[in-house]
């Protein structure tokens, strides 16, 4: 079997990075007939094509992405060993690897993983944010230690995992205070008609939402569809519309965006999952998010 040359590995990774080998050149101090050289041996060893012309410059092939990714991870870690050499006060634990799905409110993705940072038990915290089925993806090849989402793993996809329940909560309706004023009327009847931001597909809440405005025969005004949850609060400060989000984060979405609670609709809930690997957790980290998660961000009702 091939042994893999880690030296041609890294100037395929400074490649990736760079966009092209001329930069990539630059960066090794080395000539581009020099890299151009060592990618052919590392493609040969390898039997695969990582690169491909596009028009004047090149491209990773679908191959080439993976195994970028791949580098990607092997040369973070190789920069976390010689941190640890040269910093004997940094945390010996291996850095607790978190994905974040964007249809999670920010607010929330903060209060829930805040306590893998005070623990103490775990190393360094990082964090990828992306669509679910990515995030499952990385997990199923350990490039996540989990993964927390609004919805369970889905039945379909061919990944091995367990789903947490973290959590659940549910809605309140906000509005820029200068939007408030306009409406009329009581809760929730001043909603029919309204400018109104809805989550989007990817969101779970979604449709239990679409289907609580129906059963009432209220109709907002659709202006826009969000997957992202900061987004959603961005527009929904600026006025363009209403926008609902978790009770249980009422106090901090008023204070960080300005806006004003219109009213709650206590029978949507949104839910929070923890999704890893294992049946029985056991990693203090995970550990720590998740039971502080149930502890404190759901525990209580919101002020």
């Amino acid at each position: 079997m091939a042994q893999l040359n880690y030296k041609h590995l890294r100037y395929f990774w400074m490649v990736g990075k760079a966009g092209s080998i001329a930069r990539a050149g630059e960066q090794l101090h080395l000539t581009p007939q020099s890299i151009s050289g060592q990618l052919r041996e590392l493609e040969a060893s390898l039997g695969v094509e990582l690169l491909r012309k596009a028009g004047r410059g090149l491209e990773l092939t679908e191959t080439g992405r993976r195994v970028f990714a791949c580098a990607d991870e092997i040369f973070a870690l190789g920069d976390e060993v010689l941190r640890l050499a040269q910093d004997r006060t940094a945390p010996l634990g291996a850095p607790l690897r978190i994905g974040i799905a964007d249809s999670v409110p920010k607010s929330v993705a903060y209060r829930v993983v805040e306590p893998a940072l005070s623990s103490g038990d775990a190393g360094r915290l990082v964090c990828r944010e992306g669509p679910l089925s990515s995030l499952l993806a990385d997990m199923a090849v350990h490039r996540l230690d989990m993964v927390i989402a609004d919805r369970p793993m889905p039945a379909k996809l061919n990944v091995r995992g367990y789903n947490h329940l973290m959590g659940e909560s549910d809605l309140t309706v906000f509005g820029a205070p200068a939007l408030a004023r306009t409406l009329s009327g009581g809760f929730p009847g001043l909603l029919h008609g309204a400018p109104f931001l809805l989550p989007g597909e990817d969101v779970a809440v979604r449709p239990k939402l679409i289907h609580w405005f129906e059963s009432r025969g209220i109709f907002p005004r659709i202006v826009g569809e969000f997957d992202d949850s900061a987004l959603i609060q961005s527009f929904g400060q600026a006025g363009a519309g209403l926008f609902v989000a978790p009770s249980a984060i009422a106090r901090d979405v008023r204070r960080q965006y300005g806006v004003k609670a219109i009213g709650r609709i206590e029978s949507v809930t949104e839910q929070l999952y923890a999704i890893t690997t294992e049946r029985r957790l056991t990693d203090p980290g995970i550990l720590a998010v998740v039971q502080a998660s149930q502890r404190k961000v759901f525990g209580g009702a919101p002020a």
